[in-house]
C-alpha cells in the first residue's frame, strides 16, 4: 500500500513541479520586465502611463514593449544613419578605459553567440577535465587563438566548461584538439543536461551514426609463439 501511494505522489511530482518551475521563472521574467517598463515611464505624467491608458494593468506589457523596441532599434542599427551613431557612439565608448574593456569584451560575445557566422557554442564537447579520466562537458567557443596557438605548438581549441545548474558561469579550457570528443547532442540538449545535474539525458541517435569499421583479419596482430 505504501508502495503504490509513494509512486502515485511521485508521479504527481512529475506532473506538477515542472509546471510550478516553469511558471515562477517566466513570473519573474515577466516582473523583471514590468518593472523596467514602470521605470521607463517614471518621467511621463500619470495620464500617459499604459495602465492609465488602458484602464487595467496588463501583465506581460513589458515583454511586449521590450521586443518592439529591439525590433526598432535592429531597424535603425540596419540603416544608414543608424550605423553611422552607433559606430559614433562606440568610438566614444572607446575613449573611456573601464568602460571599453567591458563594453568590447561584452560586444564581442554576443556577436559570437548570435551571428549565424560563428562556429562559437554550435558544437558540444567531451574533454578530460577537472583530470585526465574524468569528463566534462564543453562547448566549442574560438579555434583561431592567435598566440596561445603558436605558443602551444599543438592545434588547440578554446573550449567553455560550465558550471551546474547555473550554465552562466564557468571555466575557458583550452584543449588539444586531439583530446576532444565531439559530441551529437544539440546545444540546448546539453543545456539541459548540465541544469538538470545530469537527470535529464538527451538520447542517442546513434542509429544515424555509421559504425566504425573494424579491423581486417589480416590486420590482427599474430598470438605469440
Amino acid at each position: 500500500m505504501l508502495k503504490h501511494l509513494r509512486r502515485y505522489i511521485i508521479a504527481g511530482l512529475l506532473v506538477w513541479l515542472p509546471l510550478a518551475v516553469t511558471y515562477q521563472l517566466l513570473k519573474f521574467v515577466v516582473g523583471q520586465m514590468d518593472g523596467w517598463l514602470d521605470k521607463a515611464f517614471v518621467l511621463l505624467p500619470a495620464g500617459l502611463h499604459p495602465d492609465e491608458l488602458l484602464g487595467i494593468s496588463i501583465p506581460g506589457l513589458g515583454v511586449i514593449f521590450t521586443i518592439v523596441l529591439l525590433v526598432l532599434t535592429g531597424m535603425f542599427a540596419a540603416n544608414f544613419v543608424g550605423r553611422a551613431f552607433v559606430n559614433g557612439w562606440e568610438s566614444l565608448l572607446d575613449r573611456i578605459p573601464v568602460v571599453r574593456a567591458i563594453y568590447s569584451a561584452v560586444k564581442k560575445f554576443a556577436e559570437m553567440v548570435f551571428s549565424d557566422k560563428s562556429n562559437s557554442f554550435k558544437k558540444v564537447l567531451l574533454i578530460q577535465y577537472p583530470r585526465k579520466g574524468l569528463y566534462s562537458l564543453a562547448f566549442q567557443t574560438s579555434d583561431e587563438l592567435g598566440e596561445v596557438q603558436g605558443r602551444t605548438g599543438d592545434e588547440v581549441i578554446c573550449t567553455f566548461v560550465p558550471t551546474t545548474p547555473n550554465p552562466t558561469s564557468g571555466f575557458i579550457i583550452i584543449v588539444p584538439c586531439k583530446d576532444i570528443i565531439e559530441l551529437d547532442m544539440e546545444v540546448d540538449e546539453a543545456l539541459k543536461m548540465i541544469i538538470s545535474l545530469g537527470v535529464v539525458v538527451p538520447t542517442w541517435r546513434n542509429d544515424q551514426i555509421r559504425e566504425l569499421p573494424l579491423k581486417m583479419p589480416d590486420e590482427l596482430e599474430e598470438p605469440e609463439k
